[in-house]
């Protein structure tokens, strides 16, 4: 068998990196249709010409959202479900990486950034399809009234190693993993289905001038298969939590790291 999705995703940091890597992936295995949110407009547009030159039937649209301006994330799934009827997938890849600052030296306006992000953020998207997702239709035991994935991070389940700076994102990828559990176990019986992705080092924008200019390579002499992550090897992932073959799968946070915190 192979993974295939279908019916409408919703994914926000679809612009780029992961996001994009995954609406992708979703558009050559089946899905019907795609509603990219992300802040940058510009990157927005050239990801959704991409998708409709090399899917011509997926039927896309987009939304340039903050995903910690509640008012942007409700009216985005609002828009989506007048379009397409209804979100079974969605996917909360939006976030940022913020300043590497020890916590004695770390302000607290750089502190409440990343957190409205990575973690309010999220929430705040995740609410607003679940409060969608219950009031649709089962589409059967395996596949439910839909699929929440949720992208944390290898420090969302350990902390980084020697001197990473990086209070604020790691707290918050951990509560990425928290708000999957929790709300994993209260909606799963109600048909919705929440995992999380832990991902490693992976080769995106974010980290692709550190990892060419060689200032990673300590990190990944510490990762047992010894590179970043090609994108693809994510997103493969990413399809497979969203599609029926993971459909008992519940409250998951998967790591795919290539081994570093082991």
């Amino acid at each position: 068998m192979t993974c295939h999705v279908k019916g409408t995703a919703f994914i926000t940091g679809g612009a780029s990196g992961i996001g994009k890597a995954t609406a992708l992936a979703f558009a050559k295995n089946g899905i019907n249709a795609l509603a990219l949110v992300d802040v940058n407009l510009s990157l927005l547009e050239s990801t959704l010409q991409e998708i409709q030159c090399q899917y011509p039937g997926v039927q896309a649209v987009t939304f340039q959202v903050n995903v910690a301006d509640e008012a942007s994330v409700n009216a985005a799934v609002q828009k989506t479900v007048e379009k397409f009827g209804s979100i079974d997938i969605g996917v909360n890849c939006a976030g940022i990486s913020g300043n590497p600052t020890p916590t004695h030296e770390m302000s607290l306006a750089e502190w409440n950034k990343v957190i409205a992000i990575n973690q309010t953020g999220l929430w705040l998207c995740q609410r607003a399809l679940i409060r969608q997702m219950l009031t649709q239709d089962s589409r059967g035991i395996r596949e439910g009234r839909g699929v929440i994935v949720n992208v944390s991070s290898m420090f969302g389940v350990g902390g980084p190693p020697g001197p990473f700076g990086i209070p604020h994102y790691t707290a918050a990828k951990h509560a990425v993993v928290g708000v999957t559990k929790m709300d994993a176990k209260a909606y799963s019986p109600q048909g919705i289905r929440i995992n999380a992705i832990c991902p490693g080092f992976v080769n995106t924008p974010i980290i692709k001038e550190q990892i060419e200019s060689g200032s990673m390579d300590s990190q990944f002499q510490m990762t047992p298969i010894g590179r970043p992550a090609q994108v693809e090897e994510i997103s493969d992932v990413m399809l497979f939590l969203a599609s029926n073959m993971s459909s008992y799968m519940c409250g998951a946070a998967l790591v795919v790291d290539g081994g570093f915190t082991v």
